[in-house]
């Protein structure tokens, strides 16, 4: 099996994928801009070769480079980045070279424009927040007659929480059609009360999950346009009604043979048309993992290793040589970071003596994702609730 993984080095856990995906057997074949004495020894090492291209957003250098491959190794079964930048870059890739392993150019609209996956969620009878596609300000003006203040504007081909506002009043929402980039179209959506939480899943090629998992996390908008700390965590156990949700999202959308993040809203009150307090609605898809070290929490929560049951999945289309250890106790595995310009009662090394034996993973982050995710992290896991509580409360905590 050839498979070409675009941007392999990017994030930088890409090379457990690549590694696991070798174990199986499989040629990986990657492609990247940067130079090869640059990558990482462990990727290297996991790749059969090396395609360096003058920039991964040049198509016609990226084209060349997979003719190079399918010249020397044969046909092309795969070509996956795991990585929401370059999903249209992926599929316009599989449909020139015939790839049938992934979704193709006539489908990525639908997992890319938020207006699009409105329909998919109404397919899976999952309700989700009204919405209109905001060309002026008179249109959101009627819109928001209907749905009242406030209300949530972004790109509708975005990622995260970029150039997202929650508008509040008249005064605001002239101001959002004064400085809006006049190159986006934008999408407009009723404020909707509730707590984020996701369906995570690895998907076989019959549309089956072979891993399913989740997080729970405070709204991204919130914490890049505030500057707020940042916490979130993957479940011990995931409701039935979320799983439920998830599963009826991934058929509505005819998901195959992928890693996938599909975000919901836990109602925190009863909204009309909408449903009852508890109740999910569907937010948006994302059809890759969720980003950052998200997966290696998922492996600490789960006692697994969801690295090698995606190759399983690439290269047997089921679980093979991963072990879901189905007899170990899950935790709850948190994510909590700090940021440089707050002033925290408890040091470092206060949190490391106390936690220690907890926190698997501490570093300072990327300035490239430090509003996102802050600029310290620690990830630490717990059996209980209350223990995670009290970590996040030591670690966040205010002079």
């Amino acid at each position: 099996m050839n498979f070409v993984y675009i941007s392999p080095q990017f994030p930088k856990t890409n090379w457990e994928f690549c590694d696991r995906l070798k174990k199986n057997g499989v040629n990986v074949l990657g492609i990247a801009d940067i130079e090869y004495d640059q990558l990482d020894e462990k990727l290297k090492n996991a790749l059969t070769e090396y395609y360096k291209v003058s920039s991964l957003e040049n198509y016609d250098d990226v084209l060349k480079a997979i003719g190079f491959f399918t010249h020397k190794y044969g046909k092309i079964d795969w070509i996956e980045s795991n990585n929401e930048y370059w999903l249209a870059n992926d599929a316009r890739l599989r449909t020139d070279f015939n790839v049938v392993t992934g979704i193709k150019s006539d489908k990525i609209k639908n997992i890319k424009e938020k207006s699009k996956m409105k329909k998919f969620y109404k397919k899976a009878e999952i309700p989700t927040a009204a919405y209109s596609l905001v060309t002026t300000l008179a249109k959101a003006k009627k819109f928001i007659k209907e749905v009242g203040y406030p209300v949530i504007t972004k790109p509708d081909n975005g990622v995260g929480a970029s150039d997202t506002h929650k508008i509040q009043n008249e005064e605001e929402l002239k101001a959002f059609f004064e400085t809006k980039n006049k190159d986006i179209k934008y999408i407009m959506e009723q404020f909707v009360d509730g707590d984020l939480v996701s369906y995570d899943a690895i998907i076989n090629s019959k549309g089956e999950p072979v891993f399913e998992t989740g997080i729970f996390e405070p709204t991204i908008m919130d914490i890049v346009n505030e500057g707020l700390d940042v916490f979130y965590y993957v479940e011990k156990e995931m409701p039935e009604k979320l799983l439920e949700a998830g599963r009826k999202t991934v058929k509505a959308f005819g998901v195959k043979s992928r890693f996938i993040h599909l975000e919901f809203f836990k109602l925190k009150n009863d909204v009309e048309g909408l449903g009852k307090k508890g109740d999910y609605i569907g937010l948006e898809t994302n059809m890759r993992p969720a980003g950052g070290y998200t997966p290696d929490m998922y492996n600490y929560a789960n006692n697994t290793d969801v690295y090698q049951i995606w190759a399983d999945m690439v290269a047997f289309d089921e679980i093979r040589n991963a072990n879901l250890n189905d007899d170990l106790e899950k935790n709850y595995c948190i994510y909590v970071s700090r940021r440089d310009n707050h002033n925290y009662v408890h040091s470092h090394d206060e949190i490391k003596q106390k936690y220690g034996q907890s926190i698997v993973m501490d570093e300072r982050m990327p300035d490239i994702f430090s509003r996102a995710m802050g600029n310290y992290m620690y990830t630490a896991i717990f059996k209980t609730e209350e223990e995670m509580e009290e970590f996040k409360k030591m670690v966040h905590e205010k002079r």
